[in-house]
């Protein structure tokens, strides 16, 4: 083990000189909190999804919970979440009082396919559910014409948890390219601007939708509810002065919102780093390719994972599958001796309806797929910051590591 060699964690932000800088500036205009660089970054954002509208708020899972109670997905409501996710997707309908289904996986991507939806459709009650999240697991996306044909035909809502991946492209059969967030196959889609993901807020999230009604839903919901449009304004004896102008102080609250507010500081950094996603998103798939030259064909227990065709991923992680059974070893193990080394890595991630919360709630029973993802699956390092000497050094560590 050489102490010289630098820390390689699973994910890391890139933050650049003019990245600081944009932050200084809004520390030194009048706006810390919600001021004109959060619409600017919103418009930035909906510019760089193709979406008519982005509202960004404070997470991704304030984000996904937003478009839960655009959406009512609330008490006597069912959603449908494949089970390899992060806690917040299937949560989040669970803060609105919304019940979930898991759905299983490709035990090669970890994606929903066409026939796990059908197959948690059957498990619903009366087999009627109400919404289905689409879950984008490391940048790439599943069958999304297949997704949204069987969704429509069973008047489910679309949301795309596409907090993986931002910047990812993908073209089905239509002769057009589309872009995750443009909403082509869903009614919102949710994105995380976590330090690990494609830009980094330091914390922030956003919802894109080309429904202005959902839209407009959420713009209120992320303020406590607050309403200023003095166009639909209902009390006016307390909206409107002697000549009927709108009072300047005054708003209206229809039903109890949320404080999801993001402040302008993150907003200026967010809208800065989002000129870089390209490049960003570039560097990422460049580290990827080279990741498959040195671990691709290697053997039969190491697989890469499962790729979309069609699909122009914005990788947000690099995961391998390994058979650490068939190879005697222990996952932590492995885990903790590539640590020791200077190397970090992550699973990606233990299946959510094995939590104890939604296991003792609402048991799905045997989820094959997941299991089989969820038992092979180790997130190694990928960041735009990292050398093609560092995704060597990773390779050779974990070949050696893995006896291999």
């Amino acid at each position: 083990m050489s102490t010289a060699l630098p820390f390689l964690p699973y994910g890391r932000h890139h933050i650049d000189d003019d990245d600081i800088q944009a932050v200084v500036d809004a520390l030194k205009s009048d706006y810390l909190t919600t001021g004109p660089r959060v619409a600017a970054f919103e418009r930035a954002l909906a510019s760089a999804t193709r979406a008519r509208h982005a509202i960004a708020c404070t997470n991704g899972t304030a984000a996904l919970h937003l478009v839960a109670r655009a959406m009512n997905l609330g008490p006597g409501t069912v959603s449908i979440v494949p089970t390899v996710t992060f806690l917040a997707t299937a949560n989040a309908v669970r803060l609105n009082g919304g019940d979930v289904v898991f759905s299983d996986v490709d035990p090669d991507s970890g994606l929903m396919r066409p026939r796990d939806l059908e197959e948690a459709l059957s498990r619903c009650p009366g087999g009627r559910a109400d919404a289905v999240f689409n879950v984008h697991l490391a940048g790439q996306t599943g069958d999304l014409a297949g997704l949204y044909t069987i969704a429509r035909h069973n008047d489910l809502r679309i949301v795309e948890d596409g907090c993986h991946a931002l910047g990812t492209r993908y073209s089905i059969g239509d002769g057009e390219e589309h872009v995750v967030g443009q909403c082509r196959y869903a009614d919102a889609t949710t994105f995380s601007f976590h330090p690990v993901k494609a830009i980094a807020m330091g914390e922030g999230g956003a919802i894109t939708t080309n429904d202005p009604d959902l839209a407009a839903i959420m713009f209120r919901d992320r303020t406590h509810g607050m309403n200023r449009d003095a166009a639909s304004f209902v009390q006016d004896d307390e909206a409107f002065d002697a000549g009927h102008a709108p009072n300047p102080w005054y708003y209206e609250m229809e039903a109890p919102g949320l404080n999801y507010r993001i402040p302008d500081v993150l907003c200026a950094l967010g809208e800065s780093q989002l000129r870089k996603l390209d490049a960003f998103c570039e560097r990422r798939r460049e580290l990827v390719a080279l990741y498959d030259e040195l671990l691709g064909g290697r053997s039969a227990h190491l697989s890469l994972l499962a790729r979309t065709p069609g699909v122009t991923a914005a990788w947000h992680l690099y995961v391998v599958l390994i058979d650490f059974a068939a190879l005697g070893l222990a996952r932590a193990d492995v885990m903790r001796r590539l640590a020791a080394e200077g190397i970090g890595t992550q699973v990606h991630y233990l299946p959510v309806h094995r939590q104890p919360y939604y296991r003792d709630m609402s048991p799905a029973g045997i989820l094959p797929g997941a299991d089989r993802y969820y038992a092979r699956t180790l997130s190694l390092p990928l960041f735009p910051g990292m050398e093609n000497s560092d995704a060597v050094r990773v390779s050779s560590t974990l070949l050696r590591v893995l006896g291999l």
